[in-house]
């Protein structure tokens, strides 16, 4: 972008734009290490710059940011939501673990509520929540994977950890803030983990 020429001469620098905000479904540990690892052995390692993650929102204005603290500290109270893998999901180029979570689905309209006429498109669909292991690859690859990987999927039940809060920047994301579950109990939030590029 090139500096504007205002009156007198004189030249303002372009105000840099601020990144849009991420919204996650944090997963525990142990179904997080798994999924990673289905992620890292599945998906094209040249495009891999995130670890494995549950998107709930993909850009919210970063005006919004003290607002959606709030509100995820506020949500953040109520006791972690139940949630069950137990299919695939077809991408079209990729493959996704679909991810049942009637509680989390709940969670999510609350947020799209507070922050209505903010949505991008993309945003205001209804949510499929899932994680994707495999993308950006050839239909007959996604296919195959599917089979390899659909007759031996385990159903898994767990509790998602917390929300995180991304800034989307340069096609990474850079961690803000982790505001995990804690069933009423009085918690501060706390810093998260850093996506690994």
């Amino acid at each position: 972008m090139q500096p504007v020429e205002v009156g007198g001469g004189e030249e303002r620098k372009p105000v840099p734009r601020q990144p849009p905000l991420l919204v996650t479904a944090e997963l525990p540990h142990d179904v997080f290490a798994w999924a990673d690892g289905l992620r890292r052995a599945h998906f094209p390692p040249d495009r891999n710059r995130l670890r494995a993650h549950v998107t709930l929102f993909h850009a919210l204005p970063p005006t919004v940011e003290s607002e959606l603290r709030q509100v995820l500290a506020e949500l953040a109270a109520d006791p972690p939501p139940s949630a069950r893998i137990s299919t695939l999901m077809k991408l079209g180029n990729g493959t996704a673990l679909a991810i049942d979570s009637p509680a989390m689905v709940a969670l999510h309209g609350i947020i799209a509520e507070r922050m209505h006429g903010l949505l991008t498109h993309q945003d205001a669909q209804p949510l499929k929540l899932h994680v994707t292991i495999q993308n950006k690859v050839s239909a007959e690859e996604s296919r195959a994977l599917q089979a390899e990987l659909g007759p031996a999927l385990t159903p898994r039940s767990f509790h998602f950890r917390s929300f995180g809060l991304y800034a989307y920047e340069d096609g990474l994301w850079r961690p803000i803030r982790d505001f995990p579950f804690r069933g009423r109990r009085a918690t501060s939030a706390v810093d998260l983990p850093k996506h690994s590029p």
